[in-house]
């Protein structure tokens, strides 16, 4: 497998992130949310009142763990990336919670499908440098992948 495919192997089995944004005093504020993604871009939806909603707002920037559920440490998988968030509205928000809706069948129930007239805010992550963790390659492996504004090679 690639870089690229251990990537989205980890975002499609991943239901679970943590995401941290900037707070208006410039400290982290981190808080753990589900997600859905389509191929490398993630999406995540939370209060539009929330206050990560609202660092989002002032600060785009974000970064962000996946970790896998595990039996033994030699089977330890994840990724933490950096990346900006943006809030989603009309047809790109209906497209998220669609994601959202055929990830977790059981959101249905709690939420209006309908982004426009729900408290609820979508937001896509556009990730820029992920480290991709996988301990069945050994103790500690981690790949990095450049999505978005790769460095030049020296």
């Amino acid at each position: 497998m690639t870089i690229r495919e251990d990537l989205a192997a980890v975002l499609m089995e991943g239901r679970d992130m943590t995401i941290a944004t900037l707070l208006e005093s410039g400290g982290p504020h981190a808080v753990t949310v589900s997600y859905a993604s389509d191929g490398h871009v993630v999406f995540f939806g939370c209060s539009a009142e929330s206050q990560k909603a609202k660092n989002i707002a002032r600060d785009p920037r974000v970064a962000v763990t996946i970790s896998l559920p595990y039996a033994d440490w030699s089977q330890i998988r994840g990724l933490s990336a950096i990346g900006r968030a943006r809030r989603l509205d009309g047809g790109e928000a209906e497209r998220a919670g669609m994601l959202f809706l055929r990830k977790f069948p059981q959101l249905a129930a709690f939420v209006q499908v309908d982004a426009a007239q729900s408290e609820m805010a979508l937001f896509e992550i556009t990730l820029e440098n992920v480290g991709v963790l996988d301990y069945r390659k050994g103790f500690g492996h981690v790949e990095h992948v450049w999505l978005i504004g790769e460095p030049e090679a020296a």
